[in-house]
């Protein structure tokens, strides 16, 4: 399909084509790049204007012989990044170009923000472009990859963008298959390939990232054949897909005809259910709005979707619908009236249907309630007392206005007195229906061709024009009637209708209002119907789930009745107060669909959290999976190769290589134990088995030990590293010695971790009122907001892509063991840049604080830190006699 010509330029636009990957590393640029030499075969003109390899050596490979455009390179936070040269290629003007990676944000100095809006232009000058996305980025799917991944996609793309495009190729993979990629180092680095495939690469990944793909493809693939259908003006089905449509009234059939459809539906592979009711345009159908709601429920529970149209005319309305649709089946019941009710009526609407289906097949489904209908209604239904007195008065009022019309006879003509009968007539109609009418019509042609039609006290006509005259009365009386009484059924449907939306639209907005759905409806209903209470009980053994009651429940006035009105399978609503008339049953009945989705809803609240430990156990355990297959490896692995270069009889070391394996095993023997120790208390504080031995601890003596217990590389602390201000007078904290040691260790790593280069860390503590406050203060690049909770989440870590550092246990200890302990580990900002982590606990006991001037840097401060460099110089000196 071409693309228009560009506004105010002549040029025709370019065309698109998108390599749409299921997964990274499916081989979309390697599609590209087959593709575009494919094109230089045949002689056209093809550049590259932006390519990333990720240092894949197959697809580098297939750069040979094509001409890649230069890039242009920008500044951004002190280091310098490539980007595609979009002027270059604009000034270049080949016939095809190649341009990666079509979601890419672009670094600032740009035209756009994005390199789709790059493309765009591209087209627009009429260039063709051939890209590359992942169904990751498209931005319909951002949440739904977000759940299924837990990693948001920051870069997106919109689903226009990419559904504007003149071919769109899928390029798949299966999950097994691009995992063995992986493996092979064909995807990724080596040191990346564990990480991946433990986490975005899972198998249940990249199944949920193909599914979506392959669905939204597909969409794609329907809405071009329905364009193109559209544009042919081809009316016929295509069976493509099997499509069963369901026709649904609101009656009882309802349920029979949603099971049988979904039957059909199910016999193909692919095949989709779509539900319709057909409304009538003056909204005034008499359709039970809680049948309808409770059928519409069903069907999605059944995997279909529900649809209303509006149409005077019910088998057109259907048809158009299921050919818009491009359904090949549709599901009707069969007719609920009976052979009279039929024989008066004409064809229904099943019949009507069949006739003009033509290549859509007609299910005609036979129910319980087939032929069950009553006869066509002539009038109102009103009340007894008032149908009567209609009755009456199509038989009073003539006589009345024959007996008031005698009097002024000879000062009035016919006309004026067919008009006055025919006023009667009318107001019969308004009172007791057409029934009523009719017979007043009949009794009032009479009295006028008696009284008052020559030859006057004789049923005879002498004039013809008098027999026309009273032919016309009686055709234009009976005529006005029935339009009379037809407007008042309208008109009376029209206020049930008004005031049923209201009822429901009230209803809605309490629930979507209040907190809690289902005491919300049960008060409504009980207010709405003007019940004395309303009670929500099991089906089963009668249990009360729910219940609401009127101030006045206690009082006599008046029997009372109780409705009974079924929820679901389990429950039934109970009302108990007036008796309910047929209109107002027919709300309740949606006013019970309503409160069996609440229902469910609640119940599915409850077994989601019952859940949702569950699911957090098994986050867990995937994540301590993933520690154990890496991080105790790592170590475990260095040890083993250390003792067994030592116990190798092949190989003679030298005492300094022999001390220098002993160290290595001895270091990864103590990371392995860190590790192992840390996991363990993870569990215990997640089973509530820790066992605490709280006492009063000194700080300016915990805090050396912390820094002595530090791992790695940042032991032996350096006084330039580290700058400790414990003021004089703070009180002894009430604490685990060796946890409170643990945390502030951890604590202090992390602080180090990601500091910045010269800038030491600050570790002060203050006293308010019964606590003690305690600052690891840091220079780095500090924590956004809505990640400060995410740090202390187990095996998350941050912007750190170093995987041999550890799994990100340590903030998540800490801030167990502190809460463990009577207090919290909290993420607060530096003033000017970098993080504060306050660790606040509990006083030991009470005494006043002295806070005198003090210096930069304590006498307590250079105490501390004296013993921690006079600490490591013993050890040093003890590890080198050793040796």
């Amino acid at each position: 399909m071409a693309r228009d010509l560009t506004p105010g330029t002549g040029i025709r636009g370019g065309r698109l084509r998108v390599y749409l990957g299921s997964a990274p590393g499916v081989g979309k640029t390697y599609r590209m790049l087959d593709e575009a030499r494919r094109r230089q075969q045949r002689g056209a003109d093809v550049v590259v204007g932006y390519i990333e390899c990720h240092g894949r050596r197959h697809t580098e490979s297939m750069l040979a012989g094509l001409e890649v455009l230069p890039r242009v390179r920008r500044a951004y936070r002190d280091a310098e990044f490539d980007e595609m040269d979009l002027d270059g290629v604009l000034a270049r003007r080949p016939s095809v170009v190649l341009v990666d990676e079509l979601a890419h944000t672009n670094i600032p100095g740009g035209r756009h923000a994005k390199r789709w809006q790059d493309v765009e232009e591209l087209l627009a000058a009429g260039i063709d472009v051939i890209t590359t996305v992942n169904i990751q980025h498209l931005e319909s799917l951002n949440d739904v990859v977000r759940k299924i991944t837990g990693i948001p996609q920051r870069e997106t793309v919109p689903d226009e963008v990419v559904r504007r495009a003149d071919q769109i190729e899928l390029v798949d993979m299966a999950p097994q298959a691009l995992r063995r990629r992986m493996a092979h180092g064909n995807v990724y680095r080596a040191e990346k390939v564990d990480a991946a495939l433990s986490n975005y690469f899972r198998v249940g990944n990249l199944t949920a990232l193909r599914e979506l793909a392959l669905l939204w493809v597909a969409g794609r693939v329907d809405e071009g054949l329905r364009d193109y259908r559209a544009s042919h003006n081809i009316d016929r089905v295509w069976e493509t897909r099997e499509r069963v449509v369901v026709a649904l009234t609101g009656g009882p059939e309802g349920e029979t005809l949603i099971r049988r459809a979904a039957r059909i539906a199910d016999r193909t592979a692919g095949g989709e259910l779509l539900a319709v009711h057909v409304s009538r345009s003056d909204g005034l159908a008499g359709a039970s709005s809680g049948a309808l709601a409770q059928q519409r429920q069903l069907v999605e529970t059944l995997g279909g979707s529900y649809h209303v149209v509006v149409g005077d005319d019910v088998p057109t309305a259907l048809l158009t619908f299921a050919r818009a649709h491009d359904a090949t089946q549709l599901v009707l019941g069969t007719s609920r009236r009976g052979r009279v009710n039929r024989f008066l009526t004409g064809p229904g609407t099943g019949q009507t249907t069949v006739d003009a289906s033509e290549d859509i097949d007609v299910h005609m489904v036979t129910h319980e309630f087939t032929g069950r209908g009553r006869l066509p209604s002539l009038g109102r239904r009103h009340s007894r007392r008032r149908t009567i007195a209609g009755y009456l008065a199509g038989l009073a009022v003539p006589w009345l206005l024959t007996a008031l019309l005698s009097q002024a006879h000879h000062s009035i003509n016919l006309t004026t007195e067919a008009l006055i009968f025919q006023l009667g007539v009318v107001i019969v109609a308004l009172l007791g229906g057409a029934v009523s009418a009719l017979l007043a019509s009949v009794v009032a042609s009479v009295l006028l061709n008696y009284y008052f039609i020559p030859p006057i006290h004789s049923l005879t006509i002498g004039e013809t024009n008098n027999i026309v005259a009273l032919v016309v009365f009686a055709a234009i009386a009976l005529s006005v009637s029935t339009v009379v009484d037809h407007a008042g059924r309208l008109t009376s449907r029209a206020a049930r209708a008004t005031a049923e939306a209201e009822t429901l639209s009230t209803l809605a907005g309490s629930v979507l209002r209040g907190a809690d759905a289902l005491p919300a409806l049960l008060e409504k209903s009980r207010t709405a119907f003007g019940m004395r209470a309303v009670a929500l009980l099991s089906r089963g053994d009668g249990e009360v789930l729910a219940h609401c009651a009127g101030e006045h429940q206690g009082d006599g006035d008046g029997p009372h009745e109780t409705t009974e009105v079924p929820v679901g399978r389990d429950a039934v609503l109970l009302l108990t107060g007036r008796r309910l008339p047929a209109a107002d049953q027919r709300v309740l009945t949606a006013f019970a669909a309503h409160v069996a989705a609440a229902l469910e809803r609640d119940r599915l609240a409850v077994v989601a959290a019952e859940v949702e430990p569950i699911k957090a156990a098994d986050r867990m355990r995937t994540a301590l999976l993933a520690a154990v297959s890496h991080d105790l490896r790592t170590p475990l692995a260095a040890a083993r190769a250390s003792v067994g270069s030592l116990r190798s009889p092949d190989v003679e070391f030298s005492h300094e290589d022999q001390a220098e394996l002993l160290a290595t095993a001895d270091e990864s023997l103590v990371k392995l134990t860190r590790l192992v120790d840390n996991l363990l208390d993870m569990s215990r504080l997640q089973a509530g088995a820790l066992t605490l031995h709280l006492t009063e601890t000194h700080l300016d003596e915990i805090l050396p030990r912390a820094l002595d217990s530090l791992p790695g590389p940042y032991a032996p602390i350096q006084p330039l590293d580290l700058t400790p201000d414990i003021p004089e007078g703070t009180p002894p904290v009430l604490a685990d010695p060796p946890l409170l040691e643990r945390v502030l260790a951890n604590v202090i790593t992390n602080a180090l971790r990601y500091n910045a280069p010269g800038a030491p860390v600050l570790v002060t503590a203050s006293h308010h009122a019964d606590q003690v406050e305690i600052r690891v203060i840091d220079r780095g690049p500090g924590i956004a907001p809505e990640d400060r909770d995410r740090v202390f989440l187990p095996f998350q870590r941050l912007g750190d892509t170093d995987n041999t550092t550890g799994v990100g246990l340590g903030l998540a200890l800490s801030r167990g063991l502190a809460e463990a302990m009577g207090g919290s580990l909290e993420v607060e900002d530096t003033p000017g840049g970098g993080t504060t982590m306050l660790l606040t606990l509990p006083a030991a006991g009470t005494g006043t604080v002295v806070l005198g001037e003090e210096p930069h840097m304590s006498e307590r401060s250079e105490r501390i830190i004296e013993r921690c460099v006079s600490r490591e110089a013993t050890a040093s000196e003890a590890r080198r006699a050793h040796e």
